[in-house]
């Protein structure tokens, strides 16, 4: 539905800029409207041909002519808003000419423009038509045969046993345990394709654990696009083994009358039904009324095994059921599977050569079963050293052509991208933009797909823009949860920090991407044979770069890039320091990309140190990364970027000229300023950034901190200002979405009048002298994150902060708490997960009772100096993975080594660091 996507992306586009633009789109309002209502037209005819594009080759040009002819609606209309911002800003009466000749222009142009709508609308209105003679029909209608090939590939049957599984013994005796689970009525297996849900599920199924538990068991595959009745019968028939006579009767059954037969059977006996390959809550739906919930099922036992690439699926059948997540096979099964269907064998004359390719191969496969029995079958029947090389060499092209046991490896993985929503195909696509095995950091992902535009704002569930980010986060949220993206790290509020994806999925990614031409990739070692550069080129104009430099960039700014006047994104990415000679090499690019939306040049480093005036002309850039470009300066034309949303100025120095054009900024939302902005006389006035949810280093020496008071949007502040605390004084100060609060100061803070004025934050990190430390009521209950930095507390804080019932991570850091002995008592800190304790000079004694911390995985305790022992309370925390030491006396360190008398307190830890306990 990628074409869809596109042309329901120009609608909004269309329609933003209308709203938004008014100004600059003055005498074509007409033609745009009428554009908007021609792409309205077609989209309802893409879902349907989307669908349908690889039954015909001729419909797969047609749809790629559509998707062109979108984006050069968006081009037309944009590039007229874009002269006519430039005639706006002519300044001055000695411009006056040149004013009266932009009018006489203007009216010339707004016919040129028509010119041009009236052929992009000609274009749209014919291949709209043409669709019709390919059959295809507007809105929803039934699954081509094509998808439903697809979905025969992945039927199961429970009767077909694979073998040589390998590495699942304990996950079956695992699932095995949760299906005799009288508290358990649902057990879920999730997981990417080709993991091997379906065939641990089978094996379960079949263990003679599970058969002897359950009277009546049934299998029952789902496609994407099932019919209840038939799945109810197919159940049905299993669990009562009906004579032809019941069968009859059966058949004839009203659906409610069948829903009712099944719910029955499930309530009078122990049953166990297998749902194999559940897509989507939406299937559920249609099956739950025949199937027991709730309490009523547990007095007989009755239970459902279900398999689903969607984790979302198994909550939405029970919030209480037990997931099981499979993770990728481990090098030493990997191993063992590949030479199993492989048939390598040591006494093979080539072993010790072949056995070098495997392992290399075997390593591209990323642990995915489905790729290693692919590939271990590919090579089975290939004896020679020579056709091991050869597949070696090309063993990403193998994988996706090699036909395995029952489908094709490509097929498997492709089904996961078939079946989204076609407004989560762009965001898909879009991370083919990042090298492979590169942790994907989620916020600047969310920023970018929010200023692509790709993030719309008819699939918001808030309201207005300020819910964007929150729209982009559940799209990101529902990929991990269909198993397409993998978590590499959440943050302390459960939000997802990093992401990354497996290589198999990645090259799915990447391969789409190309096809739909919503990407090109350039690599700067190999440009002529980079995959991206001749594939794109062939398809049609280039929107999106992915630019992969090495040290020397000289020749991409301005000879490859600036020849692509239609690119709304370039992001650059380099594994070392990219150089520019001159930062004036980028002059050209700027002038002639001036449709450009997105701009990251995070990394890259160049002589000046000034960022080139004409950036200015870059009027729709909406993201702009200079972080660690070491660029010092910036000219006074970036004011002219009136769309930015995202600007990120950490750019490596310490101060940054930064001319007093950022208050003109309406629609910034995410602000990272350098330590210093530079040292002009002029002041600032932040109070017109409405939208602004980030703001990182708070300009004290430019603004007045009053100006805060008006940034009602805020999520997260950094601020080094001593008088930040000061604003609470003044009546109905309120930060109401603030998150996310860091703040120095070198005053007795009132931390009380800041937990009143911050009702939502999840983290606060405070450094400087604290007077009056409040009650466990005075601070939010919503606190995750608490870092202390120079508070002076003379007064044990833990009897508070024990008590703040959803604290994940505590850090009492340089003399925060100045007194001798903490105490934590039990059933304190609840939820508690990480603790830091760092340079408090003073500790002389930490007593933890027993019950305190259930929940501790990680401690830190570094340079407490006057700490003699560790809490004997350490014993009782069972859930301590990771017990670091550093810069504590040797004493100390020896105590707790194995055979030192405080050892039996950390024994059951399974990581202990030391580091510079050695003096």
């Amino acid at each position: 539905m990628m074409a869809q996507a596109v042309v329901s992306f120009i609608v909004q586009s269309l329609g933003d800029l209308l709203i938004q633009e008014a100004v600059f789109l003055y005498g074509v309002e007409d033609q745009v409207l009428q554009l908007q209502t021609e792409l309205r037209m077609m989209r309802s005819y893409l879902q349907d041909a989307d669908r349908r594009q690889d039954e015909n080759e001729s419909l797969r040009s047609w749809i790629s002519e559509i998707r062109e002819a979108a984006y050069d609606s968006d081009d037309v209309i944009e590039s007229y808003a874009l002269r006519e911002a430039s005639r706006r800003n002519l300044p001055g009466v000695s411009n006056l000419i040149r004013r009266y000749a932009s009018i006489i222009n203007r009216f010339i142009e707004i016919h040129m423009v028509g010119s041009h709508v009236g052929n992009v609308k000609a274009r749209i209105s014919s291949l709209t038509r043409s669709l019709k003679t390919y059959g295809i029909k507007p809105e929803k209608e039934e699954p081509s045969n094509s998808m439903h090939g697809r979905q025969n590939l992945r039927r199961s049957y429970s009767h077909v046993i694979e073998e040589d599984i390998i590495g699942v013994d304990d996950d079956v005796k695992k699932l095995e345990s949760y299906l005799v689970d009288p508290s358990k009525r649902v057990v879920a297996i999730c997981g990417m394709g080709g993991l091997g849900k379906t065939t641990l599920a089978k094996k379960v199924y079949h263990s003679v654990d599970v058969r002897n538990s359950f009277k009546s068991r049934a299998w029952a595959y789902i496609s994407q696009h099932c019919q209840a009745r038939d799945v109810w019968i197919g159940i049905l028939f299993r669990l009562i083994s009906p004579s032809q006579e019941q069968r009859q009767e059966i058949d004839n059954m009203r659906d409610e009358e069948l829903a009712k037969m099944l719910y029955q059977v499930q309530m009078e006996k122990s049953c166990l039904v297998v749902l194999d390959d559940i897509w989507n809550a939406e299937t559920w739906s249609k099956l739950k009324p025949a199937f027991p919930h709730g309490t009523s099922v547990s007095a007989v036992g009755s239970k459902i095994l279900l398999t689903s690439r969607n984790i979302d699926v198994a909550f939405q059948m029970d919030p209480s059921c037990y997931l099981h997540t499979l993770k990728c096979l481990n090098e030493v099964d990997s191993w063992e599977l590949f030479q199993k269907k492989s048939f390598l064998k040591i006494d093979d004359p080539d072993y010790g050569e072949k056995e070098k390719l495997g392992r290399e191969m075997v390593g591209r496969c990323g642990g995915l079963p489905l790729a290693i029995i692919v590939l271990g079958g590919l090579l089975a029947s290939k004896p020679t050293f020579f056709e091991w090389d050869t597949v070696c060499q090309n063993i990403n092209s193998y994988l996706r052509r090699a036909n395995g046991k029952e489908q094709r490896l490509e097929e498997v993985l492709a089904l996961s991208y078939y079946e989204l929503p076609y407004q989560l195909k762009p965001c898909f696509l879009h991370l083919a933009h990042f090298p492979e095995n590169l942790e994907i950091p989620t916020k600047k992902l969310i920023r970018i797909w929010v200023a692509e535009g790709i993030i719309s704002l008819a699939h918001s569930e808030g309201e207005g823009e300020e819910a964007l980010e929150d729209v982009a986060q559940r799209y990101l949220t529902e990929l991990v949860e269909r198993c397409m993206i993998q978590v590499v790290e959440k943050s302390s509020s459960g939000r997802i920090r990093s992401c990354q994806m497996h290589n198999l999925m990645r090259e799915l990614c990447v391969e789409r991407a190309h096809l739909e031409n919503f990407l090109q990739e350039i690599n700067s070692r190999n440009v002529d044979e980079s995959r991206g550069t001749s594939r794109a080129r062939s398809v049609g104009k280039v929107r999106r770069i992915a630019l992969f430099l090495d040290q020397d960039v000289d020749r991409f700014f301005p000879s490859e890039l600036k020849s692509h006047h239609h690119l709304r994104s370039l992001l650059c990415f380099h594994e070392k320091t990219a150089r520019l000679s001159e930062w004036g090499l980028m002059k050209s690019f700027f002038k002639k990309c001036r449709l450009l939306r997105v701009l990251n040049l995070e990394g890259m480093q160049g002589l000046g140190g000034k960022l080139p005036k004409e950036i200015g002309y870059l009027i729709h850039l909406r993201f702009l990364s200079l972080r660690n470009t070491k660029i010092d300066e910036l000219p006074t034309s970036i004011g002219n970027l009136k769309c930015l949303m995202t600007l990120d100025l950490l750019t490596g120095n310490s101060t940054v000229q930064i001319p007093n054009v950022i208050g003109n900024m309406q629609k910034m939302r995410h602000l990272y300023l350098p330590e210093s902005c530079g040292n002009g006389i002029e002041r600032w006035q932040l109070d017109n950034l409405k939208n602004l949810q980030t703001l990182i280093n708070f300009p004290a020496e430019k603004c007045h901190v009053t100006d805060l008071m008006k940034l009602t949007n805020l999520r997260k502040l950094v601020i080094d200002d001593p008088n930040f605390g000061g604003i609470f004084r003044y009546p109905n100060v309120q930060f109401r979405h603030l998150e996310s609060l860091f703040f120095v100061s070198y005053e007795d803070i009132s931390v009380v009048h800041v937990a009143l004025g911050c009702p939502n934050l999840y983290k606060l990190h405070i450094e400087g002298p604290i007077k009056n430390f409040p009650e466990p009521h005075q601070l939010s209950s919503k606190l995750l994150k608490l870092k202390l930095t120079g508070s002076g507390l003379l007064v044990d804080p833990m009897p508070t902060l024990e008590k703040l019932p959803n604290l994940r991570l505590l850090e009492l850091q340089l003399d925060s708490f100045v007194g001798k002995q903490l105490h934590c008592s039990s059933k304190g800190f609840a939820q508690l997960k990480s603790l830091v304790i760092h340079d408090l000079f003073n500790l002389e004694e930490w007593r933890l009772d027993k019950g305190a911390m259930p929940c501790l995985r990680e401690l830190k305790i570094e340079n407490c100096t006057k700490l003699e022992k560790v809490p004997d309370g350490l014993r009782f925390l069972t859930t301590l993975q990771h017990l670091e030491i550093r810069s504590m006396f040797a004493a100390f360190r020896t105590k707790l080594e194995k055979g030192g008398e405080d050892h039996y307190k950390i024994q059951h830890v399974s990581a202990v660091v030391f580091c510079y306990c050695d003096y």
